[in-house]
């Protein structure tokens, strides 16, 4: 079928029957407006998630059609058509009115559309079919309209708003629901407590890496509160280290950061300025201690000494590995 024929080059378009009527006519306003709804009820389509609704929003597009092309037939091709929109559709309209209106019980206060662009959009269609709807109710006082075309019109303004408020009660569910499961995963993936056998596990880790790049290290757990809580020390590493690495631990769950972050806040001016003097000198100001978190919430830290600022870091960050593995 051609996309352009020239037939409307003089501000005409022809009716299914076979009559021709000026573009601006009221008739064609009336299936012009409707086609308007069912594009932007082709956006919520795509943009809505629930396939409860799509399929909703799918069957009302189609009959669409079978109304636009009612109201694009003179006599004579009314008269051809195989379907028309009839009470059983408009009782289907009511049908699903009345589950929605159960499931998200009544309003108290106009709606301000947007809370969802689907929803936004749905509630754009339904006001062009008011519009379509007045346009239409104004043609029948011309030429006579099917009651059960008027009545249907009329209704699918309510399906609309209804298919409005359900888009975005079920955004809404999908929402909570993520956010339970983030949750859940979280909750699953995270260690519940800092466990010695967790810090055995992580001081393995930091060995079998010092052991790869040739630094022999000392490797410190602290819990919560800054306590130390393992200290496990590989053979030939530096005496300075069993004292330097547990309080690395200690400082990053102290200042709940990592001891390298801390360089450029001790400085003159800085906010930290002169920490490294309090705490009984345990506070270290140089890479290779680290906060252990779930979530926001420090659990522990470990501190790493032996080698350079570099190597002690790259160290931390390999039992930083086992702690973080379940999420």
């Amino acid at each position: 079928m051609a996309i352009y024929t020239k037939k409307g080059d003089k501000g005409e378009t022809g009716l299914f029957g076979g009559s021709r009527i000026a573009k601006n006519s009221l008739k064609v306003n009336c299936y012009g407006t409707l086609d308007e709804a069912n594009a932007s009820l082709g956006i919520a389509y795509s943009l809505v998630k629930s396939e409860e609704l799509k399929h909703i929003i799918r069957t009302i597009q189609q009959q669409l059609f079978i109304v636009g092309a009612e109201l694009a037939s003179d006599d004579q091709g009314k008269n051809l058509l195989e379907e028309k929109v009839n009470k059983e559709n408009v009782a289907w309209f009511e049908q699903i009115i009345d589950q929605y209106e159960q499931k998200l019980g009544p309003i108290h206060e106009f709606i301000i559309p947007g809370e969802t662009t689907a929803s936004a959009c749905l509630h754009l269609s339904r006001s062009m079919i008011r519009r379509a709807e007045r346009l239409i109710v104004k043609l029948n006082g011309h030429s006579s309209v099917r009651s059960e075309l008027i009545q249907y019109v009329n209704r699918l303004s309510d399906v609309l708003f209804m298919l409005a408020r359900a888009e975005v009660y079920f955004h809404l569910l999908e929402e909570v629901k993520s956010k339970v499961a983030e949750k859940i995963k979280e909750t699953k993936s995270t260690p519940a407590v800092l466990t010695l056998e967790l810090a055995c596990q992580m001081a393995k880790a930091a060995e079998e890496k010092a052991a790869a790049i040739g630094i022999p290290i000392v490797f410190s757990v602290a819990d919560s509160g800054g306590n130390t809580i393992l200290i496990h020390r590989m053979e030939e590493a530096l005496l300075a280290s069993l004292d330097i690495s547990p309080n690395k631990a200690y400082t990053a769950v102290a200042l709940k950061m990592a001891t390298h972050e801390l360089v450029p806040l001790i400085q003159p001016g800085g906010e930290l300025y002169g920490v490294q003097l309090s705490n009984q000198n345990k506070i270290v100001t140089f890479g290779g201690g680290y906060p252990l978190k779930i979530g926001q919430q420090v659990v522990g830290g470990i501190g790493v000494s032996g080698g350079s600022v570099e190597e002690d870091m790259t160290i931390a960050v390999e039992a930083l590995k086992v702690f973080n593995q379940g999420e």
